[in-house]
């Protein structure tokens, strides 16, 4: 490279001061340097602006700029090893312009990586219901995972070995790993829940236990539902991942709403299923489509086992549809008259005459 660059030196007839070469080639870096910087301003640009997101603009954004600078650093590099200075003059001033490149990229790094983060997160957010504010927590763990890789190159130019630092830096990390083994679960557990997306914020969830409530908030940590008592309930995400979670909202937001109803044997059975039918019709709660259903279950003991299938508009409404459609089951069977029976035994009771011994 040096070479190619004397060569370069030669085609300069303004002086023979190597000095004066030196600063001309300096003025042509910056020129190109500016025209590349033109070229992702005006040209990029202009590609980037076809397209409906707005992210790559961003990275245009971020880019430009870094990439006119670090042109003129590597052309300052090159000027400096080109002026033959001193073993010393030329290893700080080379590491001094190498530690300003890794500086500057990894500034860019940082804020190509947040405008990735934010916008991912924010789709995400809208399909997983994740919480928009974890995207600082992302952002400083990018932050601090870019500024330590910055160090251990910086180390790298400036010759300082870095093998005891690694270790410590390992050590340290298996003794923090095993402090925050909990918490470190429960990161990876929402980072699973993220990437499954087995509920959103809104849905109606089931417990392993048998807890049920709405999805209020999914975060890194933890994952909060509200039942229908407005108890909070929070779950760790470590938990959730490794458990059997029933959504009532999923894959359709409707939920079927089972009536188990019994009639005495010898009631009109096209009575009974007309009647259910237009009770559940006739909720505004209900679906038309899927319409409701009516299904003859079973013989029973003392009654004819029916049962109303209908599908709410969502799982919240489950209790209210069941109370409604029970209501009306039992003013309508009193009126026409179909008999709700319940479990009874008749006593027969015998006059038998004594014996006379």
């Amino acid at each position: 490279m040096i070479d190619y660059l004397h060569r370069i030196m030669e085609h300069f007839p303004l002086s023979t001061s190597p000095y004066v070469r030196a600063i001309a080639f300096l003025v042509l870096i910056i020129v190109v340097a500016r025209g590349v910087d033109l070229l992702i301003d005006r040209v990029f640009r202009k590609f980037v602006r076809l397209t409906k997101s707005e992210v790559d603009d961003l990275l245009v954004d971020a880019v430009h700029r870094p990439v006119y600078v670090t042109i003129i650093l590597f052309g300052c590099t090159l000027v400096v090893s080109y002026l033959h200075a001193s073993p010393e003059v030329l290893y700080y001033a080379n590491n001094a312009l190498y530690t300003a490149i890794a500086v500057i990229w990894t500034i860019v790094l940082i804020k190509l990586g947040n405008i990735v983060i934010e916008n991912v997160l924010q789709k995400a957010s809208d399909i997983t219901g994740l919480r928009k504010d974890i995207v600082p927590l992302f952002e400083n763990v990018l932050k601090i995972g870019l500024i330590g890789g910055m160090l251990v190159v910086m180390l790298s130019i400036w010759k300082i070995n870095v093998t005891p630092l690694l270790a410590s830096a390992g050590i340290a990390g298996v003794a923090i790993a095993i402090a925050a083994k909990d918490t470190l679960s429960n990161f990876f557990g929402g980072i699973s829940i993220f990437m499954d997306r087995p509920y959103k914020i809104g849905d109606y969830i089931v417990l392993d236990g048998g807890e049920r409530g709405e999805v209020v908030a999914i975060g890194v940590r933890s994952t909060r539902m509200k039942t229908r008592d407005d108890v909070m309930i929070t779950i760790p995400n470590a938990i959730i991942a490794n458990s059997k979670i029933i959504n009532e909202s999923a894959p359709v937001p409707n939920f079927r709403v089972r009536i188990s109803i019994g009639v005495a044997y010898g009631s009109d059975i096209d009575v009974v299923e007309q009647t259910l039918l237009e009770i559940a019709g006739a909720n505004e709660n209900i679906l038309s489509d899927p319409g409701p259903r009516v299904r003859f279950r079973e013989f029973g003991d003392s009654a004819l086992h029916f049962e109303l299938l209908c599908w709410a508009r969502e799982p919240a409404l489950r209790g209210l549809v069941v109370h409604q459609i029970n209501r009306e089951i039992y003013k309508k069977f009193g009126e026409t008259g179909i008999t709700i029976p319940f479990p009874q035994r008749d006593l027969h009771i015998y006059n038998i005459a004594r014996t006379q011994v």
